[in-house]
C-alpha cells in the first residue's frame, strides 16, 4: 500500500487550519473501495473502549487485527484485566456482527517503557511524556505489522478526546518509513465516534477505566492504585479461565 506523506496531507488544508485526519481516513477508504481492495490492518489498542467504534467502523472496509501492546499500564493486574476485557469485547463483537477480528497480545515489559519515559515523569498528562509514549507504542505496532505482512498499521487511541490525535498521526506518518509499512491516519472521535464508543461500552458491558494506565498519570490524578489492583486481581481470578482461542491471530489463517 502506498504511504501518505504528512506534507501531502497538510497541503489539503489552509496554512493555519487544523488537519482533519478523519477526512483523510475517509479518502483512503474511498480509494480501497474504488479498487475493490479489502486491506489487512493491524490496529494498536490500549483498551476495549477505544476499540469499540473503531472496529465497528473499520470492519466495514477491512480485515482488522487488534494488537494489545501497552507496557505503560500499571499495575500488572490492571494490564491483565484490560487485556481480558479487550479479548471479551472482540469475541462478543464477532459473535454479534459476524466479523472475524483477530487479537495479538505482546509480552508485558514495563521496564522498556519506563526507560523511555522516566526522564519525563514530572510532565503533566497530555504533555511531552504522552508524545513519547504514543511513538513508543506506534513503533512496536509498525514493527509487528511489517513482520506479519499487514498492509497498514494504526491506532485506536485517536477515539479518545483526551489523546492528541495530531501527535499520534504525526508519529505514525514518520514511523511508517522506518519499517516500510503504511500508516493509517485517523481521528475516530469525529462524526460521533466517541459518543458511539460510550454507547457501545454500555451495550457490551465493557469496563471503562478511570486513568490511561500510566503510573505517573495515576499518581497525578490521585488514583487509588491499591484499590485498582484489588479489583483487577479479583476480575482476573474470575475470568482467567475464559477461552479466547477463537480470536487469536494465526498467520496460516490469514494466508488462506
Amino acid at each position: 500500500m502506498a504511504m501518505l506523506e504528512y506534507e501531502t496531507i497538510a497541503s489539503q488544508f489552509e496554512k493555519d487550519q487544523k488537519i482533519n485526519f478523519d477526512q483523510i481516513l475517509q479518502q483512503v477508504i474511498a480509494g480501497w473501495q474504488q479498487t475493490g481492495r479489502r486491506p489487512r490492518l493491524l490496529m494498536h489498542s490500549c483498551c476495549a473502549p477505544c476499540s469499540t467504534y473503531t472496529l465497528e467502523y473499520l470492519t466495514q472496509y477491512a480485515d482488522v487485527t487488534i494488537y494489545y501492546y501497552n507496557p505503560n499500564i500499571h499495575p500488572r493486574m490492571e494490564y491483565e484485566r484490560r487485556k481480558l476485557v479487550q479479548e471479551r469485547f472482540i469475541a462478543d463483537f464477532n459473535q454479534r456482527t459476524g466479523n472475524t477480528v483477530r487479537f495479538i497480545s505482546a509480552e508485558y515489559r514495563p521496564s522498556d517503557w519506563l526507560a523511555h519515559t522516566k526522564a519525563l515523569k514530572d510532565e503533566p498528562e497530555g504533555g511531552a511524556r504522552c508524545k513519547v509514549c504514543y511513538n513508543f507504542r506506534l513503533d512496536a505496532v509498525a514493527q509487528k505489522a511489517r513482520q506479519l505482512g499487514f498492509d497498514y498499521f494504526g491506532s485506536t487511541l485517536t477515539i479518545s478526546p483526551s489523546k492528541n490525535a495530531q501527535w499520534i498521526n504525526e508519529g505514525g506518518l514518520e514511523i511508517q518509513h522506518i519499517y516500510n509499512v503504511a500508516y493509517l491516519p485517523s481521528d475516530f472521535k469525529k462524526r460521533g465516534g466517541y459518543a458511539r464508543s460510550v454507547q457501545m461500552c454500555k451495550e457490551y458491558n465493557v469496563y471503562r477505566q478511570c486513568y490511561c494506565g500510566c503510573l505517573f498519570a495515576a499518581k497525578a490524578q490521585g488514583v487509588d492504585l491499591k484499590r485498582v489492583n484489588r479489583e483487577a486481581t479479583a476480575y482476573v481470578a474470575q475470568h482467567e479461565g475464559d477461552d479466547f482461542n477463537g480470536i487469536q491471530f494465526r498467520l496460516h489463517r490469514q494466508a488462506q
